[in-house]
């Protein structure tokens, strides 16, 4: 069975805090470690009033002090928005800390709107050196410097293994290029899914870090006891996306949001989940199952999609228990 890992968008649901939000993640990475899920990662997003994850690696390291064994990292961090040298040393400190738990995502997206990135104090032409930030990045963590004289202490040796993210060509190209594992964003963007695999494995190039191609994929997904339940949090869900990107300001009913649902601009909307587990937990298991032979991944990255913690959390614990089970059979069947 493929390994299963989760994205944790750390949502900050109607009537939260981002205290209440950052408590749901250390609660739902527990559960998870208790499952047996592979990793989580926390992905760098600015002035989302819904997302507490902006403090990217200062949330793994509240994480990681509050679980044992769980591999923790970034999905991604922006790259873009900040220094290598300021990066190797953040997660250089996660993995002297939490030696063999701590992985670095990196993607070269903005991650936020334009009055963001000048508030982030980013140049608008800082992702044209992004290939180049990546090999800086790498030497800094390996202990084989790029910029003579200038070292990441602490960084330097711990070799906390990078993935690139992303959603195009480019990342897919750039990944198998530099011979680092390759995660897809098909959760939220899913167009280039097949083109962008395709063109990894068949470039990939070999290198210290990783011998073989390694595809992750993105994947929402909502299980509950039925399928009614879980097509209703599902609603919900898209509701709260419509608010968020068409509210502006001014609380949409229920009424409104779905009218904004079934108009062009909605479709393209849902459009970017169009990759979603929602059902019983046997169907996603199956929709699982279904998507990692069609993405041609080695490797599932969940994005847990319900709107309330405790659906989430519920969630997690129905798909491990279902996808357990179906690893079980299986096992079973291939010993006969």
């Amino acid at each position: 069975m493929t390994p299963l890992s989760l994205l944790d968008l750390a949502f900050i649901g109607p009537g939260e805090t981002a205290a209440d939000s950052l408590a749901a993640s250390v609660e739902l990475a527990r559960r998870a470690e208790a499952l047996q899920f592979r990793r989580i990662w926390y992905a760098e997003h600015h002035n989302m009033d819904a997302i507490a994850s902006s403090a990217t690696s200062v949330l793994i390291a509240h994480v990681a002090a509050s679980t044992e064994t769980i591999t923790l990292g970034s999905g991604g961090i922006m790259l873009p928005n900040h220094s290598p040298l300021t990066i190797a040393e953040q997660f250089g400190t996660l993995a002297t800390l939490h030696p063999g738990r701590i992985e670095l995502g990196v993607g070269r997206a903005p991650g936020s709107d334009q009055p963001t990135m000048r508030a982030l104090r980013r140049d608008p032409s800082a992702a044209d050196t992004f290939p180049s930030d990546v090999l800086e990045l790498q030497g800094y963590l390996t202990g084989n410097t790029r910029i003579p004289g200038v070292d990441a202490t602490p960084g330097r040796g711990t070799n906390v293994p990078i993935y690139i993210l992303g959603s195009s060509l480019f990342g897919a190209q750039l990944a198998a290029q530099l011979g680092l594992p390759y995660a897809f964003a098909s959760h939220f963007a899913p167009s280039a899914l097949h083109d962008a695999v395709a063109l990894y494995r068949s470039t990939f190039r070999p290198s210290e870090q990783c011998a073989e191609p390694h595809v992750m994929a993105g994947v929402n997904a909502i299980a509950a006891e039925t399928a009614h339940e879980a097509h209703a949090q599902h609603l919900v869900t898209k509701r709260r996306r419509v608010q968020l990107l068409f509210g502006r300001g001014r609380d949409l009913t229920d009424d409104q949001c779905d009218a904004i649902l079934e108009s062009p601009h909605g479709r393209a909307v849902a459009q970017m989940a169009h990759y979603s587990a929602v059902g019983t937990p046997a169907e996603v298991v199956d929709y699982l199952d279904e998507f990692q032979r069609d993405a041609d991944a080695d490797e599932l990255i969940v994005a847990l999609q319900s709107p309330r913690r405790e659906e989430r959390l519920a969630s997690l614990e129905l798909i491990a228990d279902a996808y357990n089970s179906r690893n079980s059979r299986v096992t079973d069947t291939s010993a006969v």
